[in-house]
């Protein structure tokens, strides 16, 4: 569960205001929504216009820090072969620096990722591999057997927007970086009763917030991040550090891969 501590230590500017202030969180949260909206559809130019020019990065269970453009290059190998990844938004806000060139854009979601595994897929516990730091894969397009389990992970999480203004595109919200709150999981069986079992092995090496997602994800041969934030605990603090900083206009650092 979420800590009940409140983990900002500022207020910014988050509700009401001044006009100026209300368009620009309505931007940014019409940027977040942007992503469930174009990367289910597969409208690339769409998704892609949602991020800066250079430096923009996102992160994910299975492919560990990208450049927006890897990431859609993966993303669209990835369907070809049949992964099937769909988001519902399930509500955004958005806080504004008080120079008003950079916001923090949270969005809360639910991922589904749907899978389909035959009874004799692997629950041996094989390790899942650490920190993502390729997020190379081997998943497998096929056309579904009659003895196959056909089941979601549905994960609960919140994606982050570092969103910034740019002056040199007549003042566009753009996204510079995209990292989630992994907050919790779990197997919902397509026909309300058969789904895989992950073994005890396969589960403890993945975070809890995400762990039912990784395992299923790592049996498919992705490389599972295991460095993300989740509902609680040391990453929870550091990222609403970071997000705090980003507000200040100070430096942040979210490559957290093999640093921990």
């Amino acid at each position: 569960m979420t800590s009940p501590q409140d983990p900002h230590t500022k207020l910014y500017s988050h509700i009401n205001g001044q006009t100026p202030d209300l368009l620009d969180r309505l931007a940014v949260s019409e940027l977040c929504k942007g992503w469930p909206v174009y990367r289910d559809a597969s409208e690339w130019q769409n998704y892609r216009d949602l991020f800066t020019a250079e430096g923009a990065y996102v992160w994910t269970t299975w492919s560990g820090p990208r450049t927006v453009d890897e990431f859609i290059s993966i993303s669209k190998a990835g369907k070809e072969k049949g992964v099937f990844i769909m988001h519902r938004e399930c509500g955004t806000l958005v806080e504004l620096g008080k120079d008003r060139s950079r916001a923090i854009g949270k969005m809360k979601a639910t991922i589904t990722h749907r899978f389909r595994f035959s009874p004799s897929s692997s629950s041996n516990g094989a390790p899942a591999t650490a920190n993502g730091t390729n997020g190379s894969h081997h998943a497998h397009g096929h056309v579904p057997g009659e003895d196959e389990y056909e089941f979601d992970v549905d994960c609960d999480c919140r994606f982050i927007f570092f969103a910034e203004k740019n002056e040199s595109t007549n003042n566009e919200w753009k996204a510079r970086y995209v990292k989630l709150f992994y907050e919790k999981d779990k197997v919902v069986p397509v026909d309300g009763f058969t789904a895989p079992r992950f073994s005890k092995a396969e589960l403890e090496r993945i975070p809890t917030g995400y762990k039912y997602l990784g395992a299923a994800q790592a049996r498919l041969g992705y490389e599972i991040d295991l460095d993300l934030p989740t509902a609680s605990g040391e990453l929870w603090d550091r990222m609403y550090g970071e997000m705090e900083k980003w507000l200040d206009g100070e430096k942040v650092d979210l490559f957290w891969e093999g640093k921990q």
